[in-house]
């Protein structure tokens, strides 16, 4: 992502998962138009955006709601986005981009804007922090390492909570993880599982080529299964028993009970559809069902006979 601010003339590039807040379409400030060249120069122009009154937010946002008004949506989100640069900063801390973290922040903003009710009595600015929240953490979790360290709410919580506490590289001592899972609520051994997760850095499985060298990695010490001598003699001799091995064992087998192996058991499909049934090929050989099943237990032991040698 470019971190060329650019003040949200939409809902943003990302705002695809914005849902229905993309009817918020937002036309450019008079005080922030066109693309500003560096992140210093977007938090300066939106400090400089004024703020609304009590008044002039009721009114824009009774008149977003009640005839979708997206020139009071657009001023509604400019006079709130220091609010999102403010919120962003507080997660500096996990390495991402500052002007990222405000994007995915701008997103959360026009979510809120877009379900904001001026009849429940309460400002923007404080229905706005969850939605702002939300969206950072959400980004924070899906790029902060390329394996996730949380996936459900409660991890996702823990998470958050575990990084605020956590001072400086070394580990929780055994009283402080404790000490933890009481504040927090939470099983010692959930918050020593994801205090795993925080402290443990993505190392590449493929080695960096320095030099002309490649340096060792993870993946130099990774077997190959597929070449270790009993796997490579065990799966030929599977494949030996597959083919050689049931032909031959059907060779050694009446016209009739032949016909009775290879309906019952050779023409059945992957997903288990196909093949005869008992009565079906009862009526075929005018015989009971229960003979059928007979000569298909005496077949299958003789052949289960001529195979031995294969399997050896």
């Amino acid at each position: 992502m470019s971190h060329a601010m650019t003040l949200p003339s939409t809902l943003s590039p990302s705002s695809a998962k914005a849902a229905s807040a993309g009817a918020l379409a937002l036309s450019h400030s008079s005080l922030l138009s066109g693309q500003l060249g560096n992140i210093d120069a977007y938090i300066q122009a939106v400090n400089r955006i004024p703020m609304l009154t009590p008044a002039e937010e009721r009114q824009f946002a009774t008149e977003l709601r009640e005839h979708d008004n997206l020139e009071s949506a657009r001023r509604l989100v400019l006079s709130h986005l220091r609010l999102v640069v403010s919120i962003a900063r507080n997660y500096l801390g996990y390495g991402l981009p500052h002007a990222d973290l405000i994007q995915e922040g701008n997103i959360g903003l026009m979510k809120a804007v877009k379900r904001f009710d001026p009849e429940q009595n309460v400002r923007l600015v404080s229905y706005a922090m969850h939605w702002i929240k939300a969206e950072i953490h959400e980004y924070i979790l899906r790029n902060w390492r390329m394996v996730k360290v949380a996936t459900t709410k409660a991890q996702r919580k823990l998470f958050f909570n575990l990084r605020s506490h956590k001072q400086g590289l070394g580990a929780f001592t055994p009283d402080e993880i404790e000490g933890l899972a009481k504040e927090l609520n939470v099983k010692r051994e959930e918050v020593a599982e994801m205090e795993t997760r925080l402290s443990g850095g993505d190392i590449a499985l493929e080695g960096q080529v320095e030099d002309g060298e490649e340096s060792y990695a993870p993946i130099a010490y990774l077997a190959d299964s597929h070449s270790e001598p009993t796997a490579v003699l065990a799966s030929r001799q599977r494949d030996r028993l597959q083919s050689d091995g049931i032909a031959s064992a059907l060779d050694a087998l009446d016209p009739r009970s032949r016909r009775i192996i290879e309906a019952r058991w050779l023409k059945v499909a992957d997903d288990g559809s196909g093949g005869s049934t008992l009565h079906e090929l009862a009526d075929e050989f005018g015989v009971s069902a229960e003979r059928i099943r007979q000569i298909e237990a005496s077949a299958m032991k003789k052949m289960r006979g001529a195979l031995t040698e294969y399997a050896a």
